[in-house]
């Protein structure tokens, strides 16, 4: 049967705007490439300053006679080859193809000239435009290959910069390539880490839009518990790499990393200029300017980037890693800017990872080789990829070069460990299981016992045996608020479970033994993924075991994380709407200005449209505060002095835990339970080797508690971006339940 003609001019007009976008992108990226030329003379654009690079004359003439030798040669048979020897001056490494000029020697090609190789390409341009608008422009693989001619096409626009100012750099009075308005990069923060959950992982292009064969196919990896750095590494810090003997000692490098040093005489990037006064400038496209400490350091070797990791006691990610981390961020930064030119460099001011696109090529320390299951594109297309996944290091993210729109977290850059005239930086990782956590842990109980007056974050209460504590002070008479949580939530459970999207990821921040959370997902079947997030692995690795044999078809995804520091998101909560899930008022245990900007960190980390469900503590009677965090049988007391036993373990202390006593108190004033720990006599004792004093009497604040009302609570949230979409609340002993919604 016919379709009505409407329908029938609906699919026309589909097709010539298919049509059109492809030819209108084709014009765009052959037009970017001569763009790039214009600041360059046609002597330029024929010298050839080193094997690895290319004159930029060649890559012009190269990327047409890709269009000519894969798309017009073969399917159109009115084409005629522009000139036969440039089969042969202009094949890269296709050897399906034919004979080609070796590549050290391309520099030595005069003729022909530039002029004729613009004419070349004119002469392409105008075949393949008749040709899109012809019936093979409508086929599907003959656009598909003119998208890899396109993306081709665009990796050595990148290569263009690339081999100018490895150009420029030999010659003297460092000229510019184009001049760009100097600017200071901003002070980018101390380096800090994100720390990401290890398990079963998907990597590798997901089928939508273009990708280049070696990013195919996706598999399933396993990632062991890592941290990234938040940001690259800067040319201030490098400078203390090499004032430390960074180039000088062999102990920080690989053999044949070494060997080349010494070889090539390293001593610095290559780029870098030692100036007059014993300082450094640094070559650029923009010409030498001095060097800028708060940008990233560029133009590394794998090499020297695996040295500096070494040297910092850390490592490089892997590209696993790297591409797990980089899902769902914007790719749409940073990239090619002709008034920049210069990598994007880090504000301090920026939460979470940054600069992971469009800055600088960033070292991985994973070796090119294909995917499980790979096989290359069919053809002399596919020759490329395949015999070439042997002796590289693989990049990933992009730079101050890639065209926009080019680069996406799965994209696989690839260059030979010695190279360094690309622009390549460096991110540091580490491994992040327990030992991530002690360090966390070490810092803030020093840093808390060396204040006046001593204080401890609550968080660390749950250890293993601090959490089989809490759960039996759960269970106590005194303790109200779970009892009564538990109660509210299951009355409440089909009125909160409606408010949660089909497929939905249910994100539990410190979800402990994950008890409460089996409410919502018995009411809740349509919940695509729980990801529990604690800071006890032992927590973790047990909720998990017992949520999988009770809820076989659900996907569980523990995420080892501090929700207070920044964290990212397991994979499996990508493309699926968000519901947090907070409860046991755990929010009270926040003074009101962290409160806030843990639920604007919740906001920004559950994303846009997200719900976030909140269990909140409400302000009662005293007595019935007081008794419930002082109980009679002594269990709370024993849950809070566990924190001076977890430091003895942990941090190799001393404390003499009959030395202390527990207190609990009502602080009307500020509206909050707290708990202390107090010395009862005058005592000394040592943590992580530092020596610690008290008086008796003096205290050690361990826990706040802030109780709410339920304006109080909406205020609260306001203040952080969220409204109150619905509340539940629970007769005496008062306690809430908010269902918050993202403005």
């Amino acid at each position: 049967m016919s379709p009505p003609d409407g329908a029938a001019r609906a699919d026309n007009q589909t097709e010539q705007a298919g049509e059109t976008a492809l030819a209108s992108r084709f014009a765009q990226v052959r037009a970017a490439t001569l763009l790039l030329t214009t600041p360059l003379s046609a002597e330029d654009q024929t010298v050839q300053s080193m094997p690895d690079c290319s004159p930029v004359k060649w890559h012009q003439a190269h990327t047409a006679w890709f269009f000519e030798t894969f798309l017009l040669i073969p399917n159109d048979p009115n084409y005629r080859p522009f000139d036969p020897l440039f089969g042969y001056l202009f094949n890269s490494y296709y050897e399906t193809v034919g004979p080609r000029r070796p590549r050290p020697e391309r520099g030595l090609v005069t003729r022909p000239s530039l002029s004729e190789v613009r004419a070349y390409r004119r002469h392409v341009d105008e075949a393949m435009a008749s040709f899109l608008a012809g019936p093979l422009g409508r086929d599907p693989d003959i656009a598909a290959l003119v998208e890899l001619g396109l993306s081709h096409e665009q990796q050595h626009q990148e290569l263009i910069l690339m081999d100018v100012l490895h150009l420029f750099a030999q010659m003297p009075g460092h000229p510019a390539y184009r001049p760009v308005a100097a600017t200071q990069s901003p002070d980018p923060g101390p380096m800090g880490f994100v720390d990401f959950a290890g398990g079963l992982v998907e990597i590798g292009h997901d089928g939508a839009g273009f990708a280049f064969d070696n990013e195919t196919p996706r598999h399933t990896t396993r990632l062991a518990p890592y941290r990234l750095a938040d940001r690259l590494v800067t040319n201030a810090e490098w400078l203390g790499f090499m004032a430390d003997g960074g180039y000088t000692r062999a102990e920080f490098w690989l053999s044949d990393g070494w060997a080349k040093a010494r070889e090539e005489a390293w001593s610095h990037p290559i780029y870098w200029v030692e100036t007059e006064d014993g300082g450094w400038g640094e070559m650029s496209l923009g010409g030498l300017s001095p060097l800028d400490l708060n940008a990233p350091v560029a133009h590394l070797s794998y090499y020297e980037a695996d040295a500096y990791a070494r040297w910092a006691g850390k490592r490089l990610p892997t590209e696993s890693e790297w591409e797990r981390a980089a899902a769902g961020l914007s790719t749409e930064v940073g990239g090619l800017d002709l008034d920049r030119l210069a990598p994007l460099s880090a504000s301090g001011s920026e939460p979470g990872l940054r600069q992971m696109f469009g800055s600088l090529w960033q070292w991985t320390a994973s070796s090119y080789a294909p995917y499980p299951g790979f096989r290359p594109d069919a053809g002399a297309v596919g020759e490329y990829n395949g015999k070439f996944m042997i002796n590289q290091m693989v990049l990933r993210g992009g730079c101050c070069a890639t065209p926009p729109g080019h680069v996406r977290a799965s994209y696989r850059n690839f260059f030979y460990p010695h190279q360094r005239w690309m622009f390549s930086g460096l991110r540091l990782a580490e491994d992040a299981p327990a030992a991530a956590c002690d360090e966390h842990f070490r810092d803030d109980v020093i840093e808390g016992l060396s204040a006046s007056p001593k204080r401890l974050p609550s968080k660390y209460f749950y250890d293993e045996r601090g959490s089989a504590l809490f759960e039996a002070i759960c269970e106590l008479p005194e303790y109200y608020p779970t009892r009564t949580e538990t109660a509210l939530l299951a009355e409440a459970a089909p009125q909160v479970a409606a408010y949660i999207s089909d497929n939905a990821a249910l994100i539990e921040f410190g979800s402990g033994a994950s008890t409460k959370t089996r409410l919502l997902l018995d009411a809740a079947p349509q919940v695509g993924v729980y990801i529990p997030m604690d800071i006890s692995p032992d927590a973790l690795a047990q909720a998990q075991a017992a949520l999988k044999a009770d809820y076989p078809n659900l996907e569980v995804a523990p995420l080892l994380a501090d929700f207070t520091k920044p964290i990212a998101l397991p994979a499996a909560a990508d493309g699926r709407p968000r519901t947090g899930f907070f409860p046991g008022s755990t929010i009270g245990n926040f003074p009101p200005d962290e409160a806030v900007e843990f639920l604007q960190v919740a906001r920004r980390l559950l994303g846009q449209g997200a719900q976030f469900i909140v269990g909140a503590d409400l302000v009662k009677d005293e007595a019935v505060l007081v008794a419930a965090y002082d109980d009679s049988q002594g269990v709370t007391a024993h849950f809070n002095l566990n924190l001076l036993g977890r430091i003895n373990r942990e941090l190799d202390g001393d404390i003499d835990l009959a030395g202390f006593g527990h207190r609990a108190l009502w602080n009307a004033k500020e509206s909050r339970m707290e708990m202390h720990l107090v010395s009862r006599c005058d005592q000394s004792f040592t943590v992580a080797g530092q020596r610690f004093s008290m008086r008796a009497g003096e205290t050690i604040h361990s826990e706040n508690s802030y109780k709410f009302t339920l304006d109080g609570f909406a205020g609260l949230a306001a203040r952080a971006g969220w409204r109150v979409g619905a509340q539940w609340v629970s007769p005496d002993p008062a306690f809430a339940v908010f269902l918050l919604q993202a403005w």
